[in-house]
């Protein structure tokens, strides 16, 4: 029997979600298409333009390829994705540029870690790697994999995830094949398998969170955890076939987040779902869902399958997150078009609650500068009350005082960090409202301030074309 789910045609807006999308770097199959330095920031830049411009708030960028990396470092050589030659240099850093052009955009970018596998055998991430640590890498076919039974394993990527988090300011630690292969003979028990692999992720959570407590860890497990009393997982789940007890790892404070790789339709996707949510424990899942499938050289899906499964996910309060990027972008059977309209307003990341931290105090001296086309919003800068290096700000905009900041459809500019924005009016009176927003995502109280009078009646207001700092952004927002 079908899991039936009533799926509302006016689900509630939410304020907080994270939409989320999995750029991948490796033999360049999202990006980039080019080994012209100019041509693939080009291109980067018009990729993170589009998602924007759908509402997509978080992008995880493949950093660590297969012991190859996108970003300059002594630890590992630069993979061939970037200039066609392993260990070649582009002449710039694709990940800052990347953090870079998502935080001009209010977007989050996360640090994709791929963790065990390290590429084939004579591949030349791997052989420098068996070179420095000869005992460390498993040969499995023509593949090589870092043993998870090796506390070494633990030590090198929790070493490696510092350095990231050291010298960016990522918004996460992402990371991916934190598990037993799947062709791993394995022979130790399940329960201290799951042992192995949770001092793995121990080390790496310690790492980041002492030098940064505000970056999210996250991973992209299994899409289903384990059996479910009803629904089995057909002997592919994340806990018992490949030792990764990431459900554990939200309890016990160990993750920040979890994207599962949820690519299955019907029984093998909505009870699986609902026992992510029921099991997490506070804290973010956004399910990975498979728009490449809908490709006719994959399995050629209908896009309501992956609409519907972006209902119910919104309706169970998680997020999405779209595997992959070029599919998602290339509009593939209208899935752009429909994530564009699905998501007319604006979200924000849900915030870090389970930190204990403090939220920022409110903005002062907010003030509003009528001109005859746009309003000047200018504040001072908060006081943050947590160990984020600086602080974010929301901005607001209604025709009613106070400005409800609680309605998303009134949220026009977020994870702001500039202390102005310029705003049209088209002729129309509006109040707005600003909140400080520190690392953690957490909000101060709204200071509210009404605009002058209008020039004359004009137009309504229409959000979906918002200039920030003399630059156009869309949102998908209309005020009538």
């Amino acid at each position: 029997m079908l899991l039936a789910f009533v799926i509302s045609a006016k689900a509630q807006l939410p304020k907080h979600e994270v939409r989320a999308v999995w750029l991948t770097t490796i033999g360049g199959i999202d990006w980039p298409h080019s080994y012209s330095k100019t041509t693939q920031q080009q291109e980067l830049i018009s990729i993170l333009d589009q998602l924007q411009q759908a509402g997509i708030n978080t992008v995880l960028i493949q950093t660590r390829v297969r012991a190859t990396t996108i970003f300059p470092t002594t630890t590992e050589p630069w993979d061939g994705c970037i200039t066609g030659w392993v260990g070649k240099s582009p002449g710039y850093d694709p990940l800052q540029m990347c953090i870079d052009e998502c935080h001009k955009r209010g977007m989050e970018c996360h640090a994709w870690i791929v963790t065990i596998p390290v590429g084939k055998w004579n591949g030349t991430g791997c052989k420098q790697l068996r070179q420095k640590y000869p005992t460390l890498i498993r040969k499995i076919g023509d593949e090589g994999y870092m043993n998870p039974e090796m506390p070494e394993t633990g030590d090198y990527l929790a070493k490696f995830c510092a350095e990231v988090t050291r010298k960016y300011d990522v918004d996460g630690i992402h990371l991916d094949y934190i598990r037993y292969p799947e062709t791993w003979k394995l022979k130790v028990s399940r329960p201290q398998g799951r042992q192995y692999i949770t001092s793995i992720v121990t080390k790496i959570h310690r790492a980041v969170k002492s030098l940064k407590p505000w970056v999210k860890l996250s991973c992209s497990p299994i899409g289903k955890y384990d059996d479910l009393a009803r629904y089995k997982s057909s002997g592919w789940n994340a806990n018992t076939t490949v030792c990764q007890d990431a459900q554990g790892w939200l309890r016990d404070g160990l993750m920040d987040a979890l994207f599962p790789m949820m690519y299955f339709q019907g029984n093998n996707f909505y009870p699986f779902a609902v026992d992510w949510q029921e099991h997490s424990y506070g804290r973010i899942v956004a399910p990975g869902l498979a728009v490449y499938m809908m490709h006719p050289r994959e399995k050629n899906w209908d896009l309501d399958v992956i609409t519907r499964e972006m209902s119910v996910l919104r309706q169970i309060g998680l997020g999405f997150t779209f595997f992959r990027s070029k599919f998602f972008t290339d509009n593939t059977k209208g899935i752009y078009d429909f994530t564009r309209d699905f998501n007319i307003t604006p979200a924000l990341i849900p915030p870090m609650t389970w930190t204990g931290k403090a939220a920022p105090s409110a903005v002062s001296q907010l003030n509003v500068k009528r001109g005859m086309s746009a309003d000047i919003l200018s504040w001072q800068k908060a006081a943050d009350y947590s160990d984020g290096d600086y602080l974010l700000y929301n901005v607001y905009a209604s025709e009613s005082l106070p400005v409800d900041i609680n309605n998303p459809e009134n949220l026009i500019a977020v994870r702001q960090r500039d202390l102005s924005i310029t705003v049209p009016h088209n002729g129309r009176t509006f109040y707005y409202a600003v909140t400080a927003m520190n690392r953690y995502g957490l909000e101060s109280q709204p200071v509210n301030m009404k605009a002058s009078e209008a020039f004359g009646n004009g137009k309504p207001l229409n959000f979906r074309q918002l200039i920030i700092g003399n630059k156009l952004k869309k949102y998908k927002m209309t005020k009538k």
